[in-house]
């Protein structure tokens, strides 16, 4: 009897048993660009941005959707969601250097870094990127480099969420983000100084799927917009939610509900500007990991079966130096054997890594099809975090990565070699 199959969804296709993505044969990429392999789909990208944008439209006109490109930077995801007509949440000048390379003009990038150089912030001054000042020492320093003609600030809601501790951004015990007296402060400073249009931001933290953290948050931003208005005598050009929105990594996990949550926060949005008297600003947001999670899968080798007393470990050629999340967060990652989609899964398995590490697991007590040697394994939602948080730890080169779209590919990074390893070390005299 075929498995149930709830994965089947987008770009992932079972065609005879045989996994397809995007319309193109899983073994076929694998056998032509070896694996580790990051494989993205460019209409899953561009499906996620359209239905995020109409949900949110179609309750509030002036809506940018920043996307954050620490999710994902390669320069054709980039390139994707630029041609889409999204704007750009960048957290380093390396991102806003690769979001100017791709396509985007200065005034559809937002900067949100903490800890910042002044070397740092005189780039962002000289590139005239709006700055979201995340501390009072960056925005003095940033105002002794240039005084910027719009300026936001990151605002600390005192509500955080998120599904792993490392990813909640916001709260007591955060690094993130001016409290509200500072906040205050910092807005008073900035428009004796000269700065002459302004945004409000704030972020809750990472992978939420539920809507309510998000509407308690806002409501706060706001109320502290207000008192920055009244007290500073500032309006809005924009009030910007952050991102967040999470995706369903679980089996049990249920997707956000787009309609509902437009709903919910963009009616208390509405009601308190306009109680508060604060004009018609943009609404912004900044998911990352929602437009770009589902839209790539990584390919990888199985290159050991070892049974032990106690477990049956898979042992593939992707590690947590291809893959962190699962080491890092504890994170869940449905994984599938790509020529056996049809068959009963029938043995519990540790799918292991070839990283000389104990935690070196991408899934644990898995169940799946017999798993022979040469196998080849698909780990699903690996687009956000994935290759972005890879590294050539224990001397293993960096995975390729392969755009398709209606059974077409294209590389679009090339595999690390040995050589590269090597890439600007020298060894002292």
């Amino acid at each position: 009897m075929t498995p149930i199959q709830p994965w089947l969804n987008g770009p992932l296709e079972n065609r005879g048993g045989k996994l397809y993505f995007d319309g193109v044969s899983a073994e076929e990429l694998a056998e032509a660009f070896d694996t580790p392999l990051y494989v993205t789909s460019e209409s899953r990208i561009r499906d996620n941005y359209r239905n995020l944008h109409k949900a949110l439209t179609r309750n509030y006109e002036k809506i940018r959707v920043y996307y954050a490109a620490k999710a994902n930077s390669n320069l054709s995801v980039l390139k994707t969601l630029e041609t889409e007509g999204a704007y750009l949440d960048a957290v380093s000048p390396g991102e806003v250097f690769m979001a100017l390379t791709t396509g985007f003009t200065p005034e559809r990038i937002l900067f949100t870094g903490t800890s910042v150089r002044n070397d740092e912030l005189k780039f962002l001054a000289d590139s005239d990127i709006t700055v979201n000042a995340d501390s009072l020492s960056q925005l003095d320093r940033l105002l002794k480099i240039k005084v910027p003609e719009v300026l936001s600030v990151r605002v600390n809601p005192e509500i955080g969420a998120g599904h792993h501790d490392h990813c909640i951004t916001a709260g007591e015990n955060t690094k993130f983000g001016l409290w509200e007296s500072d906040a205050v402060n910092a807005y008073k400073k900035a428009k004796d100084s000269g700065v002459e249009r302004f945004g409000i931001h704030m972020h809750v933290g990472s992978g939420v799927l539920d809507v309510d953290p998000f509407v308690l948050a806002l409501d706060k931003l706001l109320s502290v917009a207000k008192r920055v208005h009244d007290e500073a005598g500032v309006s809005f050009e924009f009030v910007d939610m952050g991102g967040g929105i999470g995706v369903p990594y679980k089996p049990e996990d249920k997707p956000v509900d787009l309609v509902a949550f437009s709903e919910k926060v963009l009616s208390l949005f509405k009601n308190r500007v306009e109680e508060y008297d604060l004009g018609e600003p943009f609404f912004c947001v900044e998911p990352g990991r929602y437009l770009v999670c589902d839209a790539s899968i990584l390919l990888t080798r199985v290159n050991t079966v070892k049974v032990t007393p106690f477990k049956r470990f898979v042992g593939v050629d992707a590690g947590f130096n291809t893959l962190v999340r699962p080491t890092m967060y504890g994170s869940h990652h449905h994984v599938l054997v790509a020529s056996k989609l049809d068959s009963p899964e029938e043995e519990t398995y540790d799918v292991a890594g070839p990283v000389c590490e104990s935690g070196d697991l991408l899934a644990r007590d898995r169940r799946l099809p017999n798993v022979d040697e040469g196998d080849l394994l698909a780990v699903l939602n690996a687009g956000a975090y994935g290759y972005a948080m890879s590294s050539q730890y224990n001397a293993r080169p960096r995975a390729a990565e392969v755009m398709v779209k209606d059974g077409k590919c294209a590389v679009i990074r090339k595999r690390e070699t040995l050589d590269d390893l090597l890439s600007g070390q020298r060894v002292a005299e």
